[in-house]
Formats: structure tokens, sequence, C-alpha cells
């Protein structure tokens, strides 16, 4: 079977995608796959969905912060965005996501919106509320340990022990 002249070939588009959930969860590429595609059915319908053809291509996610490159069509970018901004639950677990920037291709995506993780530090210590707890601290943000949940913070919020 021959290949389609160059002209006549879907082109397409890769976003690089920062990825955020509480310390503890873990989230495979699959997981994030499957919950892509269901924010792109709800918001685009079976046609849309299938017209994006979105794709995670990578994935890395390790204690609470993670990157993917998720490809679409080219006509399809700001309804990729716009999928992408439903996801707020990914295997029943909590996920904040925000496009990093678009690119041509995935060596452009990867190089330049990819590979920058924050640095995650161990676990700390911190008073919160009027009691010693242990926290987990990234960027100014702290997520503070209270029973068997986090609870977002930032460095105001808490001081160290």
């Amino acid at each position: 079977m021959k290949h389609l002249p160059k002209h006549v070939r879907p082109k397409w588009r890769y976003l690089g995608v920062g990825i955020e959930t509480w310390p503890d969860a873990r989230l495979s590429r699959r997981t994030f796959q499957r919950g892509l595609w269901y924010a792109g059915q709800n918001l685009l319908g079976d046609p849309g969905s299938a017209d994006a053809d979105l794709s995670v291509f990578g994935f890395h996610h390790e204690r609470g912060v993670g990157e993917a490159v998720v490809r679409t069509r080219r006509e399809t970018v700001s309804e990729a965005r716009a999928a992408l901004a439903c996801l707020k639950t990914v295997g029943g677990r909590e996920v904040g996501v925000h496009v990093r920037g678009v690119s041509g291709t995935v060596k452009g995506c990867e190089e330049k919106y990819l590979g920058r993780r924050p640095e995650v530090s161990g676990e700390n210590r911190v008073v919160f509320e009027n009691a010693d707890r242990a926290a987990v601290t990234r960027d100014g943000l702290v997520d503070v340990r209270v029973g068997d949940a986090y609870t977002g913070a930032t460095d105001f919020d808490v001081t160290p022990v």
C-alpha cells in the first residue's frame, strides 16, 4: 500500500502539558489518556472528538508533578486546549492541567516546553492551624497533610518547624 502524498497527510500539533496533583496521587499514561478522551467527548461530542484525535504521546508523573505531550490535528488546537481545561479528575484523583505551549514536532515540544519539572522536595514538617504537620513543598506552594488528605497552602500560611 502506498503512502499518501505529503499535501494530503494530516498535519499535527503537539501540546506540552504540565500536570499537578496531590503528592500521594498516582497517575499512569493510560488513565490520563482515558480522562482526556472522556473530556474531549463530553465537550466536543463524538464527531468533534474524533476530528481532534487527541492522543497522549509522552507522559511522566511522579510525586504530584508531571508532564505530557498531547497530539492533535492542526485545525483543532483550540478545541484540544479546551478539552484539557475540562479535566478535573483523572482516575478518580483531582488534577490540575495547564498547556505550556504548542509545537509542530514532538522533539520541538519536548525541548521547548518539557523537561523543566519543578524540584519536588522531600517531606517537611510545618506548623499549620497551630499543629505540627507533614507537608510537601514546591515552588512556593505547600501541600499540608491534614488527616488522610492534603490541603493546599502557601509559604505565608505555614511556619517551618
